[in-house]
């Protein structure tokens, strides 16, 4: 068995997937700091969970591109909804201004503060 499939106690695999994130509407924020940051939390996130690993990782100015191999076990699905979902709060929680412009408040809390400001 070559090095380049990976084993499992019933299972011999090599899942590699080329995973793409954009934010929403392809705003091109990933610029300087932002996007070393992304880079290490999106490297940090995958080895987050057990045997997957970054094969290839790369950061343009409105998407990240990612080479990633992952386990049978995980259907990929999840993981992407894991890796952009958590991804996405931390980039809000470290650069506060990215919250301000592409993250919109829950629509109860529009109706609220509209209705706040009437009265």
């Amino acid at each position: 068995m070559s090095k380049r499939f990976k084993k499992l106690s019933h299972t011999i695999y090599e899942c590699k997937y080329h995973i793409v994130i954009c934010p929403k509407y392809r705003f091109r924020i990933f610029k300087d700091d932002i996007a070393e940051y992304a880079k290490q939390q999106a490297i940090i996130l995958c080895h987050q969970k057990e045997l997957m690993e970054v094969l290839e990782l790369n950061v343009q100015l409105d998407h990240i591109h990612l080479v990633m191999s992952i386990p049978p076990r995980y259907a990929v699905s999840s993981v992407m909804g894991f890796l952009k979902g958590k991804l996405s709060l931390r980039l809000f929680q470290r650069y506060e201004k990215l919250g301000k412009r592409y993250w919109a408040a829950p629509m109860g809390q529009r109706i609220l503060r509209k209705y706040g400001r009437s009265e």
